[in-house]
């Protein structure tokens, strides 16, 4: 039988990729914005899996207590993406019924493998494997060396980004790495497959749209819309251009 997944996600760009991303593993996928949306597919579909975004802590909590008192989902797995380790570590104290935790910004494949594991009722963390597994990116930035683009300051010793007088705090490597490159070719038409090969250092991906994920959360730390992006500009078709 069809595996069930359904994606509570209130970024459209987010949920198109991860559904996407589900549906070409052969899942029949169902998304929704709120915890109204949520009591529907609840009562009229079967669910095998939720995956959960807590874009607001509080909604996300009402969310997971909701699903854990109805009757269609009290024991249906549960799969949350996190900000940050500590949302993480709050989330686990709250004991809210969550079976497994994926914090942003993540591989796509790492989500496939959480989303496979938890479906064979398999709560190790198998992500943890595919990370291990993963080549190494060993990016070493001469000491003291900056980059200046825009508003941009892109300190490559301290691994430090500002933007005017801001702390732009990107809370990944892999986002600093990617926003380096960027910028060390900007102008440049950059496609899909060569940024997974320079940034993610590989040559074979099964899935470019962790490309388009990750420019995506870059976007939303770099622009004050993320919908009208003025640095990191799509080139439809092809991949991306810094224009900084």
């Amino acid at each position: 039988m069809q595996k069930v997944i359904l994606v509570v996600e209130q970024d459209a760009a987010l949920r198109e990729t991860i559904s996407d991303s589900l549906r070409g593993e052969g899942y029949l996928v169902h998304t929704v914005t709120d915890e109204a949306g949520v009591e529907g597919v609840a009562r009229n579909s079967h669910i095998s899996l939720i995956i959960l975004d807590p874009t607001l802590l509080q909604r996300g909590i009402e969310t997971c207590r909701l699903l854990r008192t109805r009757a269609e989902t009290p024991r249906v797995p549960i799969l949350m993406m996190a900000t940050s380790e500590l949302e993480v570590a709050q989330l686990v104290r709250l004991n809210l019924g969550v079976n497994d935790f994926i914090v942003k910004p993540f591989h796509l494949e790492e989500l496939r493998a959480c989303v496979r594991a938890l479906l064979r009722g398999d709560r190790r963390r198998s992500r943890q494997k595919l990370t291990t597994a993963s080549p190494k990116r060993e990016k070493v930035h001469a000491e003291g060396e900056v980059l200046l683009a825009d508003t941009l300051r892109i300190d490559l010793g301290q691994h430090r980004v500002t933007r005017g007088d801001q702390q732009v705090r990107l809370g990944n490597s892999l986002l600093f790495d990617l926003l380096v490159y960027l910028v060390r070719h900007r102008g440049d038409i950059l496609t899909r497959e060569q940024l997974l090969e320079q940034v993610w250092c590989r040559k074979e991906a099964p899935d470019t749209r962790t490309v388009d994920v990750h420019v995506h959360w870059l976007r939303q730390k770099l622009h004050d819309d993320p919908d009208d992006p003025q640095l990191i500009q799509t080139v439809a078709g092809v991949g991306y251009r810094f224009a900084g």
